[in-house]
């Protein structure tokens, strides 16, 4: 297909538009020189109330899924301190930090050597010190945190 036969965007969004409505109440389709536009979730600017709730919905969802149920491990080696959560034996979730990045000795090394530390999947140090927080018991080895989404 040449860039002649390329079909215009702005005409095809404004036909789909048109065809299936906007999903705003307060939208006049008819007036051409009006921008088309599509919110893909409310404000509830009108509804106080009920922006108040889905504020909060979110923030517990996003602190459910981000932070719940991790614990701080510190790198037995280095001292790098990370969040983890134990999702069973095969997987564990870890989220880093930029200063333990940074402090990571296994990742300093492939840095030191011109290689990209965000390439290396794991540090086996912190792997071993995860290891020995699950035995001390200082880390539950199958977290009880709630499972992410409606479970």
């Amino acid at each position: 297909m040449t860039s002649s036969q390329l079909p215009d965007t702005d005409q095809i969004v404004r036909s789909m538009l048109l065809l299936h409505g906007v999903h705003d109440e307060e939208h006049n389709a008819g007036d051409e020189n009006d921008v088309l536009s599509w919110a893909k979730s409310p404000d509830f600017a009108n509804d106080p109330d009920r922006a108040a709730a889905v504020h909060e919905a979110t923030r517990r969802d996003r602190e459910r899924y981000l932070t719940s149920g991790l614990a701080e491990v510190a790198c037995r080696f280095c001292h790098a301190s990370v969040k983890v959560k134990k999702l069973g034996a095969p997987h564990t979730a870890v989220q880093w930090n930029t200063d333990a990045q940074q402090r990571c000795a296994v990742f300093a090394e492939v840095r030191a050597t011109g290689g990209n530390s965000a390439r290396v999947p794991s540090c086996s140090r912190l792997s071993d010190s995860i290891s020995h927080a699950v035995a001390e018991g200082c880390l539950e080895e199958y977290s009880s945190a709630p499972a992410p989404g409606d479970g």
